[in-house]
């Protein structure tokens, strides 16, 4: 739709425009019988009660289509008004809509149109009054105008700044939207990053334990046992996880979160992989304590290059290196060998483990390397920025 061309009015508030019109010509046209010849009505001003009020009944009918057509309706109506003075309200009602497009030469078209043709009504009728003088005669279907004018612009120009207010709304609305919908996306990616981390090192391991059990014959009544409990040990773990995080999910905003990973917590996870039975040293040449958000990062590093080794290199030997000081770079690599004899069935793999630790890696300000070594093995090293903290 034009921006120029106003909405259309309801039928009240449409009526009581007309209404107000025609209220103001029934008020001047008064006034002028007031002022009429005895017995003109009936004779040499027969107009005055035939032909006016059928004018002024055309002008009132014509001015619903003024929005649509302003410009020719407004011109139409003051023209015609010249010989109606029941029809100068309907005239001045038109002034005042074409006035609101707040375009100078239109109102100025128009008004000189509405001016002259008051000069012209003004000796329609034989009143009983003197004529006055030229500059009244002229001063006082100005001021009208004018006014008129005013009003209309005023309107106009609350017209625009609404409709500003309205669109620069619906544009807040609508980027309001597009933040939720991105913050329900990232949360959905966080979620699924969370419950990767958690839970897929932990079953991992579980699935590799329950593969020896199944492809190993010559395991000793002790090495059944220690597996058979890692599995047990294993699988209560990973429940236990997977409760704490759907608890986060289901609580509320207000409740603290559950204890993030740090660097401290690498020999730990190190020392778990060792008892689910695999081969993994760990050197680290770390002097000082990095920020929570690089030791977390870090600690899942460590976590998704163990969970990939027990996965598709088991029986491996899986070598972790950690090195940096403050004011550098952390250095973490996960490094395995090849798979050794018949690889077990593998878990499911979602695919989205390395996807997710490069987004990680990436959040800190760092740099994510994965791919296959000469001998076969495999890599996960990432370098992540270490500044120094000032306290």
């Amino acid at each position: 739709m034009d921006r120029d061309v106003a909405p259309r009015l309801g039928t009240w508030r449409q009526a009581w425009r007309l209404t107000a019109a025609g209220a103001l010509g029934v008020a001047l046209w008064l006034s002028t019988a007031v002022v009429l010849p005895r017995g003109c009505a009936t004779g040499t001003c027969s107009w005055f009660v035939t032909g006016d009020p059928l004018v002024a009944l055309g002008c009132l009918t014509v001015l619903p289509w003024r929005r649509r057509f302003p410009l020719a309706v407004a011109l139409t109506v003051v023209v015609a008004a010249a010989t109606s003075t029941l029809a100068t309200g309907a005239a001045l009602l038109a002034l005042c809509s074409v006035s609101t497009r707040r375009r100078p030469v239109e109102i100025g078209l128009v008004a000189a149109a509405y001016v002259a043709g008051a000069q012209f009504a003004a000796g329609i009728y034989p009143t009983r009054v003197p004529p006055a003088s030229l500059w009244l005669q002229l001063a006082l279907p100005a001021l009208s105008a004018g006014v008129a004018s005013a009003v209309g612009v005023a309107i106009g120009a609350r017209r625009v700044e609404v409709r500003f207010l309205r669109d620069r709304a619906e544009s807040a609305e609508r980027e309001q939207h597009a933040r939720a919908a991105q913050a329900r996306a990232l949360e959905r990616n966080r979620i699924a990053r969370e419950m990767h981390d958690v839970l897929a090192h932990r079953i991992s391991l579980v699935a590799m334990q329950a593969g020896v059990l199944d492809h190993r014959t010559d395991l000793t009544a002790e090495d059944h046992r220690v597996l058979v409990r890692g599995i047990a040990d294993g699988s209560h773990q990973a429940l236990e996880e997977l409760r704490d995080v759907l608890g986060v999910l289901r609580a509320d905003p207000g409740l603290p979160e559950l204890p993030q990973p740090s660097l401290d917590g690498i020999p730990e996870l190190v020392a778990g992989a060792r008892a689910s039975g695999l081969s993994v040293t760990l050197t680290t040449t770390v002097t000082g304590e990095p920020s929570d958000a690089v030791g977390r990062t870090c600690y899942r590093v460590v976590q998704e290059g163990l969970t990939n080794a027990a996965k598709h290199a088991p029986g491996s030997d899986v070598h972790i290196a950690l090195d940096g000081t403050a004011g550098g770079e952390l250095h973490v690599s996960v490094r395995n060998s090849a798979a050794l004899g018949a690889t077990a069935p593998q878990p499911p793999s979602s695919g989205f483990g390395l996807l997710g630790l490069a987004e990680r890696v990436g959040l800190a300000g760092g740099r994510l390397d994965h791919h296959v070594t000469p001998d076969h093995g495999y890599v996960l090293a990432a370098r992540l920025p270490w500044p120094v903290q000032h306290p």
